[in-house]
């Protein structure tokens, strides 16, 4: 039985045998479908019930597509709408998509590609949902604005987070390059009660080692070539505040010394001075080494090691978190188009989508340099883009590179029956390029024009589908 659990979609079309056609197709699928034979019936729905994908023609007698499609969107931004028309046109479609459509289909259209598509963005769109959500019910709950995530990890390391801010306890925060481990410190000290107070990072590994031990812990006057004043240090300016040491594995072991007598006696002396000076410092340290086998190595203090590994916060790799790569997508629009004042809606967040091939691409990279990685790729993405849909050229080499698609097939060259939506869609997109390579002689420059797709992007699909291209010699 249709059900709104599986969905519910509103057809807009003056043609009666269209709307039964599309009502019987989509309950066959299992989605509550409703119909509206013009312009004026379809607006009246969308304002009393609730859908979640629109089917609008383009051609209607009492108001065009084009206006009830600008109307929409003025009301709700969000809701997904397919244009669907008999007089398919380039003109049309890019209008359609300036205007807001999320795809656009003539008739006759492809049922299978119709339903994937209308699968696809209806998961996409509940997903969003439900980030949105999740992000209002997070930052109410923990204050976390620059954290981003809803997978279970992450989920674990805020409710950890939450728990220990509250002490004074040493943290040692470890994980890979990029996972965010200054974010998580300085989430630590924020909900703390030393917010009120200073939080200094220290980049351990950037600092000659008397230099940083003067940093550190101060000097006076002549303690050295060129002091030729007294100077507070770090642990000084931050009583009552928190210190982070960014890579503490890289401290020498003579400054692992003091650093260690700090944590179990509170005090330190400032290079030169015979007076000790006392203070109330909270420690947080983060490494993406592993410091247990420094200890073994006898590059690092075991002592120290115990004293800063009270509680560990071991974060995440991106890859293994992949659920929360459109939260941090969205994010980082919002984040990079306000900085470059571009592509911004009346409620001053971004306006900017990915293709679903771009996000694809998105979810199937490995991102070895984590959150940042993928900060810098959507930086990239919003100086780049021309229009509210992002494209998958945009993306970084490094990205593109690393995502060819690999479709399984059974022993008579089909795909297996647990074949993923993923796969599906990539080895229709497969055929159909192939096809059109084919009737156009292997020409990729027509190809893209019968495709009605930039050459750019066409080049990065045969690249991704992994397309073998013959050689001028076989093209006959």
């Amino acid at each position: 039985m249709p059900s709104d659990k599986k969905g519910r979609i509103l057809v807009v079309d003056d043609e009666a045998d269209i709307r039964e056609s599309l009502d019987l197709l989509l309950t066959s699928e299992g989605y509550a479908v409703d119909g509206a034979e013009n312009a004026t019936e379809g607006l009246d729905r969308l304002e009393s019930s609730l859908y979640d994908v629109v089917l609008l023609d383009l051609m209607m007698p009492d108001r065009s597509g084009m206006e009830v499609l600008d109307e929409v969107r003025r009301r709700d931004r969000q809701i997904p709408i397919f244009m669907i028309t008999a007089y398919g046109s380039v003109e049309s479609a890019v209008r359609a998509l300036k205007l807001g459509a999320n795809d656009y289909f003539t008739k006759p259209w492809d049922n299978q590609k119709l339903l994937i598509e209308i699968e696809r963005i209806i998961a996409k769109s509940r997903l969003e949902q439900e980030n949105i959500h999740l992000k209002k019910a997070l930052k109410q709950r923990y204050s976390f604005p620059n954290i981003i995530g809803k997978s279970d990890r992450m989920q674990t390391i805020l409710d950890l987070v939450a728990r220990v801010a509250q002490t004074r306890s040493t943290i040692l925060i470890t994980g890979e390059t990029g996972t965010g481990k200054e974010l998580i410190a300085k989430a630590i000290h924020a909900n703390s009660t030393r917010a009120e107070q200073v939080f200094i990072p220290v980049n351990s590994g950037g600092l000659a080692p008397d230099l940083l031990e003067s940093t550190l812990f101060g000097h006076v006057k002549g303690a050295f070539t060129g002091a030729i004043a007294s100077r507070k240090g770090y642990f000084e300016i931050a009583d009552r505040g928190t210190i982070f040491f960014d890579e503490v594995g890289n401290i020498g072991l003579e400054t692992q010394a003091k650093l260690l007598r700090v944590i179990q006696e509170r005090e330190f002396m400032p290079l030169g001075s015979g007076e000790t000076v006392r203070v109330d410092v909270r420690i947080l340290a983060a490494t993406n080494s592993d410091l247990r086998r420094l200890v073994e190595e006898g590059k690092f203090r075991e002592d120290l090691y115990y004293r800063l590994n009270v509680i560990n916060l071991i974060l995440p790799p991106l890859r293994e978190r992949k659920e929360d790569i459109p939260l941090l997508v969205d994010y980082f629009f919002d984040k990079f188009c306000k900085e470059n004042g571009k592509f911004l809606g009346s409620d001053g967040r971004s306006i900017l989508k990915f293709e679903s091939e771009a996000m694809h691409v998105l979810m199937d990279h490995s991102w070895p340099g984590n959150v940042r990685e993928l900060e810098n790729a959507i930086e990239r993405a919003v100086v780049l883009a021309e229009a509210p849909n992002v494209p998958v050229d945009v993306l970084p080499d490094q990205v593109l590179h690393a995502s060819g698609i690999r479709i399984r097939r059974d022993a008579s060259g089909y795909l297996p029956a647990d074949a993923s939506l993923f796969e599906i869609v990539a080895d229709f997109e497969r055929r159909k390029i192939v096809e059109q390579l084919e009737a156009s002689n292997w020409s990729q420059t027509e190809a893209a024009e019968a495709l009605r797709i930039p050459l750019s992007t066409l080049n990065q699909k045969i690249k991704r589908l992994e397309i073998a291209i013959p050689k001028k010699s076989d093209k006959r």
